[in-house]
């Protein structure tokens, strides 16, 4: 029997696992949620699936996204990112990775976790929006522009409305499976 999901994820068997295995499924560990702050703010002006396809790469370049060892990153770091062609090759991107890893220290010192920090939006309860269909998901929520509006009042980059959103929705703060979506059984 087939299995019906979301559309957005019809585009290959990449997409399909990420749907499947990964996307609103509550995350609460530090470590996954940087991987996603992180790959959510590559992410920004391209596709997803662009960014999914170059996982792995970005998971050797950035020492598997330890916040810890990219928040220390030298100029020389940059410059060897800025030369692999397995990641998305901006500059600006690059070094806000660095700084949103300094800066998601500092929140973990404030919160005891950035975890606690991020789930405290939504008192660490999951919104399941039901949507009916891809065209009922909204890009951005009044939520989300507030985690943002936070985020870049202590210092972190490429962290808009939309890619704050995208975020919850890796991280499964929000569901958004489509009703008819085999996940939500």
């Amino acid at each position: 029997m087939e299995k019906i999901r979301c559309g957005w994820c019809e585009k290959d068997d990449l997409y399909r696992k990420y749907h499947d295995e990964e996307w609103g499924r509550p995350v609460y560990d530090d470590e996954t949620i940087f991987e996603f702050l992180i790959l959510e703010s590559f992410q920004a002006g391209l596709s997803w699936y662009t960014i999914l396809s170059k996982r792995d790469n970005f998971r050797k370049a950035f020492d598997d996204f330890d916040y810890k060892k990219v928040a220390v990153y030298s100029d020389q770091k940059i410059e060897e990112l800025m030369n692999n062609s397995g990641i998305i090759r901006n500059k600006l991107k690059i070094c806000a990775a660095v700084t949103n890893a300094q800066q998601f220290m500092k929140v973990q010192e404030e919160f005891g976790s950035f975890s606690k920090y991020i789930w405290g939006f939504i008192n660490g309860r999951p919104i399941d929006n039901k949507p009916k269909a891809l065209s009922e998901v909204p890009a951005t929520t009044e939520i989300s522009d507030r985690i943002s509006k936070d985020l870049k009042k202590r210092g972190f980059k490429f962290v808009g409305s939309t890619v704050v959103y995208a975020h919850m929705q890796a991280t499964g703060m929000v569901n958004d499976h489509i009703e008819t979506c085999f996940i939500r059984k």
